[in-house]
């Protein structure tokens, strides 16, 4: 179990992990009245190879969430919230999560790791989230977890300007993690961006705010394929 993730993120054809979150972190609704059923079906669609699933009450989410969007579909799930105790891992378990997000920022070194061997433990995918380099060599078990570079700051609800273009800076600190699967997470805003950060080495994209806003996922990501498959430009 615990390759599902990883494994569905890396041989998709659209190697997007695609959000579900009730608002952003301004508070903004993003689900316009949708159903939720509605929004999975659309991503199921649209070739998601995995969900991401907020569950963190700042952005109008709860356990409910989860469990509602376990019970729709068979795609393995993300749970994104703030995880801090080992009694997390079992509740996300048993709402059907496949992963488990881990924020290195608001973690101590011991606590990552421990949370981390849980998650392996129970089955779960450490998806381990890291804002510098720093906090990308503390990661533990690198080569069984999903290693993130956070485009904005959780610290203030993500409120602030996202910088996807300058996490390519954090690559190299990704990759001697172990990981086989670098992602690039939140706050990409266009198809161009999401197709600039897989050229520069992502091996995943975590986007939900773009694709929840524009309400139609197949046209977003249809231009992100059109884009990616372009011929390079010689100079």
């Amino acid at each position: 179990m615990t390759t599902d993730f990883t494994e569905a993120l890396l041989s998709a054809d659209r190697p997007v992990v695609m959000e579900i979150k009730p608002a952003d972190g301004n508070g903004t609704d993003l689900l316009g009245g949708r159903p939720v059923a509605e929004v999975v079906a659309a991503y199921e669609r649209a070739g998601a190879p995995c969900l991401s699933v907020v569950t963190g009450r700042w952005f109008g989410g709860d356990e409910q969430l989860l469990a509602e969007v376990a019970g729709r579909t068979r795609l393995p799930l993300l749970r994104k919230d703030f995880v801090t105790r080992t009694a997390h891992i079992s509740r996300s378990r048993e709402l059907g999560a496949s992963a488990v997000l881990l924020t290195a920022r608001l973690l101590t070194r011991d606590s990552l790791r421990a949370l981390a061997e849980e998650c392996l433990r129970q089955g779960l995918t450490p998806f381990v989230e890291v804002s510098d380099a720093h906090q990308a060599a503390a990661v533990p078990f690198g080569t069984e977890s999903v290693v993130a570079v956070a485009n904005k700051d959780i610290t203030d609800r993500e409120r602030g300007p996202a910088d996807p273009p300058a996490g390519t800076a954090l690559l190299p600190a990704v990759r001697a993690t172990g990981t086989r699967c670098p992602v690039s997470a939140s706050g990409i805003a266009s198809p161009a961006q999401a197709a600039g950060l897989l050229r520069a080495g992502f091996a995943g994209l975590l986007i939900g705010t773009a694709l929840l806003r524009g309400g139609h996922p197949d046209d977003w990501l249809a231009e992100l394929d059109r884009i990616r498959h372009e011929p390079a430009v010689r100079t």
